[in-house]
């Protein structure tokens, strides 16, 4: 996509601070990082959401992840991360290109879980909508 934040940095009209790339998947610094160390993962292939990712990208997308994990952890040694990322306007996706964000997280830091995203679990029970997947 042309307008695309993450495209013009794949394609190094915007630098970055690469922490790992590969023929599929680049990795970056957060330049508004939530803490020491934010990075984002992309699929190299312009797609909004992981629904749009085949298996085979999808496969490629989430070993980078693991590799930067990795280089994050050797590098910055937190005590742990929180990873994920926003599907779609209402899950708070802001750039509409897949990205995971590799978030580091070290003791006492003030963070939460993904449990304090959203607190919103209706009036249907666990087990009716269990229902529907049947």
């Amino acid at each position: 996509m042309d307008n695309c934040i993450f495209c013009k940095i794949i394609k190094k009209e915007i630098p970055n601070y690469t922490v790992y790339e590969d023929d599929h998947v680049l990795a970056f610094l957060d330049i508004y990082p939530r803490a020491k160390g934010h990075a984002v993962v992309v699929p190299k292939l312009h797609t909004e959401t992981l629904l749009e990712l085949n298996d085979e990208l999808l496969g490629f997308l989430m070993t980078a992840v693991k590799r930067t994990q990795e280089k994050i952890d050797h590098v910055l040694q937190p005590d742990g991360y929180n990873v994920g990322w926003n599907h779609g306007e209402a899950g708070g996706q802001v750039v509409p290109h897949l990205h995971i964000h590799i978030i580091p997280r070290w003791n006492d830091d003030g963070g939460s879980n993904m449990h304090a995203i959203v607190n919103a679990p209706g009036h249907t029970s666990v087990q009716e909508i269990s229902t529907l997947f049947a």
